[in-house]
């Protein structure tokens, strides 16, 4: 049963719109092996922003998503694709279908 979800939020530097999309894209691929992530959603918001929706069973899978090489790739690229740092929220999950 998911009990953990992650949203995170994302700013592109102007001009870096598409290169936030390619990597968003290709991170996919990354997450598949990632037996503790349930489900991962890369969405844009607007022009600029862009957010991260994951899902996860418990406390275990999510930490390992956490430290895992998706993030270690936004923390490596951030300062040359976003205007400001990635704000990153976790959240219960109360009931899904």
């Amino acid at each position: 049963m998911l009990t953990k979800a992650i949203f995170a939020t994302l700013v592109a530097k102007e001009g870096k719109e598409a290169e936030v999309e390619a990597f968003l894209r290709s991170a996919e691929a990354i997450v598949k092996d990632e037996p503790g992530t349930r489900t991962w959603y890369a969405v844009k918001l607007s022009a600029r922003h862009y957010g991260i929706f994951d899902t996860f069973d418990d406390e275990q899978g999510m930490q390992t998503h956490l430290h895992g090489k998706v993030a270690d790739a936004l923390a490596a690229q951030a300062p040359e694709l976003f205007s400001k740092a990635p704000v990153i929220s976790s959240y219960d999950i109360l009931a899904h279908t």
